[in-house]
């Protein structure tokens, strides 16, 4: 009678073990064994324990094609998270790996295919053709679409992440982790009120009465860029850089003709350029910047505990001086020029420039977290999340290669839903955008996304700023971009030989359905999957992981503003600008909040770290063994150049991007 041994690895999260029955049915090719119970003296599927059995058979299975794992209650129910199952079959046969990655919740059972990446075509086989098409009739009953407003990506059906599935959760430390910080963070802790309180008798909603009572509650969550941030704010260049390396890089354009709605002579910058340089000549030299927030114009402020807050469509030109770097030369806090609507110049009186920048740095507020992190990475990736889950098999390589960019995307995107941007959010609280704004924003900027904007060459060619010193976001992301592509495009021409081939897999063509109108190509196929790869991890790195370092000095990037834009130059004084900032409850929170969502996570999984193993083939390991040693010289690459460099940039490290959007 043939023996197989089977090996079968638990989870190593908490929880992941049960001690349930767990059952096990080999089916080959000729036949299949019978339900076997797997228990070894002592305990089994303790959490990370990797176990092995025996299993008999009655007849020879050929080649083992499933392995059905089943678990039944004993006593109470108690989940299972299954890593994967080994089977060595008799007779000194290569052990075939069957990836699990899964949660057995209830009495359940599920069927793995082995590891080999498999597209429809390359199988033949009945019961192997069935088992794709039960899998994604089952995924497709669990992971549904819904609209959750009109105008922005669709997402998944779930009203909070409680109803999600287990297998799209957190696992219990991260849950718990998240859970706490956010408590942390909340408005409402403890430890936030002694953050803002600091052993001073201080009233929640009360006005500072100066720029440095921002200190108060500047002590205990701190970073390095933070600090430096603190005193370099109020300087020109410092200003220019954070348009280059702040968390929203992504603005900045290359000026070749001035809007008409914004008058700016060459006269009224002459200071600012320098003895020999006129405006027209540094424009055409490449050297003229501008940041325009016109799609902020019109967007309806918020209103918070009873008071209008304000918001403002600034416009920013920057020239990048030889010795200065890019520095502001004139900012303009509207769209319609008018006598109400002055151009600030850097020789205005000092508070009312100062104020100036101040309204453009609010500006950016709003535009990274709702625009350049919120829409342009985690409800992009969701899309694709969702298709993935709903369209492509286990066994097909592009779930493969994409699975480890997708984990806890659903579950973070959830609750942002419910717990930050939702009607009574921490938006609502505390920022300008917060309530209807926000929803707008987000839909007029839907309309103008480019799949080309997602790509970073070609995004950096359409905005003119290759030629920019110091733009380290800028080499980085095209480092990243370069490594990612090179490992997608291995991946792609490993399981597709021809352009006919990615135009004849109908699954990966329901996949793109509704994203775009087909894959025609191997080349558009590595394309659209390493805009994926690289949106969830470098680019959300990008704009996310900064964000505390940014805007924990609250004056740098404040994120609502009480009082509307100046009018006039010459009325602003210091009680204005602190008028206009955040007031107490209102900064306590954005530097908690900030602290909370841009910190590091401790259970993060670097890019190219690969804990799951879904290829089990020898040529695709041997890729993402390349790319992973091409991350490495990467990583060596931007520390080396960081060293002795202040303030440092170092949010696309390798080691510091995460795979997934989990945050």
């Amino acid at each position: 009678m043939p023996e197989y041994k089977i090996t079968v690895a638990t989870g190593t999260s908490e929880y992941s073990g049960t001690n349930n029955y767990v059952y096990v049915t080999l089916i080959g090719e000729k036949g299949e064994t019978e339900k076997t119970l797997l228990d070894n003296p002592g305990l089994d599927f303790c959490r990370g324990a990797v176990d092995d059995y025996k299993v008999s058979s009655p007849v020879p299975l050929g080649q083992v094609l499933l392995v059905r794992l089943e678990k039944k209650r004993y006593w109470v129910e108690d989940n299972w998270f299954c890593r994967y199952v080994v089977v060595q079959p008799p007779g000194g046969t290569a052990p075939l790996t069957f990836p699990c990655y899964r949660w057995l919740v209830g009495d359940v059972f599920v069927e793995l295919r082995e590891g080999t990446a498999k597209r429809l075509c390359d199988d033949s086989l009945p019961l192997l053709l069935s088992h794709r098409k039960k899998e994604l009739e089952e995924r497709q009953k669990v992971y549904r679409w819904q609209a959750w407003a009109p105008g922005i990506p669709q997402c998944v059906a779930a009203e909070s992440e409680k109803d999600l599935p287990q297998d799209a959760r957190f696992d219990n430390e991260k849950r718990s982790d998240f859970e706490g910080s956010l408590h942390y963070a909340s408005p409402l802790s403890p430890r936030l009120l002694e953050l803002s309180l600091k052993k001073l008798a201080i009233v929640f909603g009360k006005s500072w009465s100066d720029l440095d009572d921002f200190r108060r509650i500047f002590w205990k969550l701190r970073s390095p860029t933070a600090e430096y941030v603190m005193e370099h704010w109020r300087e020109d260049w410092f200003f220019g850089y954070q348009f280059l390396n702040g968390s929203n890089p992504r603005m900045i354009k290359r000026c070749q003709t001035l809007p008409k709605n914004f008058p700016v002579e060459g006269g009224m910058v002459q200071a600012s350029l320098g003895p020999r340089k006129t405006l027209a000549k540094e424009m055409k030299a490449g050297n003229i910047y501008l940041v325009d927030y016109a799609v902020m114009d019109g967007i309806p402020a918020n209103v918070i505990r009873g008071r209008q807050q304000h918001l403002a469509a600034p416009l920013c030109l920057l020239y990048a001086h030889p010795d200065q770097g890019l520095i502001p030369v004139a900012i303009q806090l509207g769209q319609t020029a008018g006598l109400d609507c002055p151009v600030f110049l850097p020789s205005d009186p000092p508070l009312a420039w100062l104020l100036a920048k101040i309204w453009v740095r609010h500006a950016e507020f709003q535009i990274f977290q709702v625009l350049s992190h919120l829409l342009r990475t985690h409800l992009v990736v969701e899309v694709f999340c969702v298709a993935t889950l709903r369209q492509l098999p286990a066994v097909h390589p592009i779930y493969k290669l994409l699975a480890p960019h997708l984990r806890y995307t659903l579950e973070i995107n959830c609750r942002g839903r419910t717990q930050l941007i939702s009607a009574d959010g921490i938006f609502k609280r505390v920022v300008s955008t917060g309530g209807a704004g926000l929803l707008i924003l987000a839909q007029r900027e839907y309309k103008v996304l480019t799949y080309e904007s997602l790509q970073p060459i070609k995004d950096f060619q359409q905005r003119g700023v290759n030629q920019l010193r110091d733009y380290f976001y800028k080499e980085d992301s095209l480092m990243l971009w370069d490594a990612i592509h090179s490992f997608v495009s291995g991946m792609v021409d490993l399981y597709y030989s021809s352009d006919k081939e990615v135009h004849k897999d109908t699954e990966l063509q329901a996949w793109i359905q509704g994203l775009s109108s087909e894959l025609k190509t191997r080349k558009e196929l590595s394309t659209l999957l390493s805009v994926v790869i690289f949106t969830c991890s470098a680019q959300h790195a990008a704009t996310n992981n900064g964000q505390f370092d940014w805007c924990a000095w609250v004056p740098n990037t404040p994120c609502t503003m009480r009082r509307p834009p100046p009018t006039c130059k010459d009325s602003i004084t210091m009680d204005t600008i602190m008028e206009t900032l955040p007031d107490i409850s209102q900064s306590c929170v954005q530097m908690a909040i900030t602290w909370h969502l841009g910190r590091a996570q401790p259970n993060a999984i670097p890019l190219g770290q690969y804990t799951e193993q879904y290829f089990s083939e020898l040529p695709a390991q041997e890729l993402i063994k390349g790319f992973r040693q091409e991350l490495h010289d990467i990583e060596d690459t931007i520390v080396k150049r960081n060293q002795g460099l202040e303030p440092q940039y170092l949010y696309l490290c390798p080691s510091r991007v995460e795979n997934s959007i989990t945050i």
